[in-house]
């Protein structure tokens, strides 16, 4: 059904595997079909050099599976927008033809998404046309995560890749040993959370650790809305530490749009759990409703942060390696939220040590993802830097403070620079 020139999306989350391998086939005989791929998790060839004339290739995210063709700028990025995420963006909304995975019909006709959900059933409704792929593995859930068979147009079997597209973090980056010094940043971490919190964990190799170390050892009540489940969170809803019990609004449901866990038990546990609730990404990442929480704590990474305070986790200079994700509506929106407060953790250094995290600016061409009037905190292995309503001298002895040791009389030197006349800091 795909003809030259179409605009076709593959729903965020998992792709449609046997799908792709289909539309992937035919590359001799298509010309410039435009296709989005929200998160790219498997590799149908369109990623290497030679396919550009038959696909161009948009994502919203930098994986493991595109890096490459990133860095080669062989594919186009997508930058999201705050207000109704997903929903307004062009290369997503009313493709000519969406391509999408879901579970076989139950008895009253709904199929289910599965462990995603994200935008999928607003992007059926504007497609022209939608094609299902069936895969009867798919766990059910309650919230939104479902869609009748009538509004699908095509079905066609699941082909299986043989392995999971994404065995590591949320990001699909491997998995690795985490190291030391992130015990030290979770306690920090963990002492910013009160009891009958409601937590939100973003994407990144600090963060999605940070459960499984110890992050809620001791509390009790927490609630939780974020976009997925890292390591960790569905054991916590299991033994009654994630109970949603305080939360304003979805009380006593762990509200999400995706579900990761580290087992098929876990997965399991997820499948037809009245406290799991699947909900539209548009909703989850409202400020409104992120705001209406109280005692709202959002936890999200950074790549870079300046002395102004302004979080880079997108980008390293020009190079791009992340999305921005939720983080920016969530970082606002705790801000609002009646005791909230938003983190920002990252360890101090890169590069084995030799480069700092903090720095006088930002490398020339990075993104602000998070600007300075609306950073809180940041946590690194050596502590908590509060900048909330700091003056902008305040603010750089607040993060010289967190530095690494072998870069703070750098760091001195240059906020003396900036923000002093003559004396020193």
């Amino acid at each position: 059904m795909v003809k030259s020139n179409d605009r076709v999306a593959f729903t965020p989350g998992r792709e449609a595997h046997s799908i792709g391998l289909a539309l992937a086939a035919r590359r001799e005989e298509l010309k410039g079909v435009k296709v989005f791929v929200g998160t790219p998790g498997y590799d149908f060839g369109w990623y290497d050099p030679g396919w550009q004339e038959a696909f161009e290739i948009k994502t919203l995210m930098p994986t493991a599976t595109c890096q490459q063709a990133v860095d080669a700028r062989l594919i186009d990025l997508v930058s999201g927008v705050i207000i109704a995420p997903f929903e307004q963006l062009e290369d997503s909304s009313n493709a000519d033809i969406v391509l999408t995975e879901i579970s076989s019909p139950d008895e009253s006709g709904f199929c289910s998404f599965g462990q995603s959900l994200w935008n999928k059933k607003r992007l059926i409704e504007e497609a022209k046309i939608s094609i299902a792929e069936v895969n009867d593995k798919l766990i059910r859930t309650f919230g939104n995560n479902r869609i009748h068979v009538e509004d699908i147009d095509y079905f066609v079997p699941h082909v299986s890749s043989g392995a999971e597209p994404s065995s590591g973090s949320l990001a699909g980056r491997q998995k690795k040993e985490p190291p030391a010094y992130i015990k030290d940043i979770c306690g920090y971490v963990s002492s910013l959370i009160p009891d009958r919190a409601t937590i939100q964990i973003g994407v990144g190799r600090i963060t999605e650790p940070l459960v499984k170390m110890g992050l809620l050892d001791g509390k009790y009540d927490i609630g939780y809305h974020s976009q997925a489940t890292p390591p960790g969170v569905i054991s916590l809803v299991r033994d009654g530490v994630i109970t949603g019990k305080y939360k304003n609004i979805n009380q006593g449901k762990c509200t999400v749009t995706s579900i990761g866990g580290d087992t098929k038990e876990e997965l399991e546990y997820v499948h037809m759990n009245p406290l799991f609730e699947l909900v539209d990404v548009g909703y989850l990442e409202d400020i409104r409703v992120i705001s209406a929480h109280d005692n709202f704590v959002a936890i999200n990474s950074a790549l870079q942060i300046d002395l102004l305070g302004q979080v880079a986790a997108e980008s390293i200079g020009e190079r791009f390696i992340a999305a921005a994700g939720g983080q920016t509506p969530f970082t606002i929106g705790a801000a609002m939220s009646k005791g909230g407060k938003s983190l920002t953790v990252m360890p101090s250094t890169a590069a084995n040590g030799t480069v700092s995290r903090i720095k006088p600016i930002l490398d020339p061409g990075t993104p602000v993802t998070v600007p300075r009037i609306v950073t809180m905190y940041v946590v690194t292995e050596y502590g908590i830097a509060n900048l909330w309503g700091k003056s902008t001298r305040d603010k750089a002895l607040e993060l010289i403070g967190i530095a690494h040791p072998d870069f703070r009389d750098e760091l001195r030197r240059e906020a003396l620079r900036r923000f002093w006349p003559c004396s020193s800091p």
